[in-house]
């Protein structure tokens, strides 16, 4: 009888102001450009501030809190390796600094979930050393 053949997960590839944010990441750290001359916060790394036009920026850490936006459950993995997965949620969180990201929640079954639902991220390894963040109840 044949072995079954594990299908690894796609990791990140992180290229240019990307790299950064993974490297915080990999510090257990959330972390986002905020422009120097506004104050804007900003996700996804860009060279220049949508509010002000400013290329004056720095990495700042965000309190890591927030709360579900909007979300949609996935019923059919788009990636074999994702098989075992279904149903998950895709999630939409809006930081406490206003900034929203796509991101996976732990802890919740989808029929839990509720707009303005608090919650808290968490990293988790995915392998190779990557940690990604995701969110969890607060």
């Amino acid at each position: 009888m044949a072995t079954p053949v594990k299908t690894l997960k796609p990791l990140p590839r992180p290229e240019g102001l990307d790299v950064e944010f993974f490297e915080h990441c990999a510090k257990r750290r959330l972390c986002f450009q905020r422009c120097r001359s506004c104050g804007h916060w900003r996700h996804v790394p860009r060279l220049m501030c949508a509010t002000c036009g400013s290329p004056d920026w720095e990495w700042s850490q965000s309190s890591g809190r927030g709360k579900i936006f909007s979300w949609t459950v996935t019923h059919q993995a788009m990636h074999p390796a994702f098989a075992n997965d279904v149903p998950y949620v895709v999630a939409l969180v809006e930081l406490e600094e206003g900034v929203r990201m796509v991101t996976g929640l732990r802890g919740f079954e989808p029929d839990q979930l509720a707009l303005d639902l608090p919650v808290v991220v968490s990293f988790e390894d995915v392998g190779e050393g990557v940690l990604l963040p995701y969110f969890r109840p607060a």
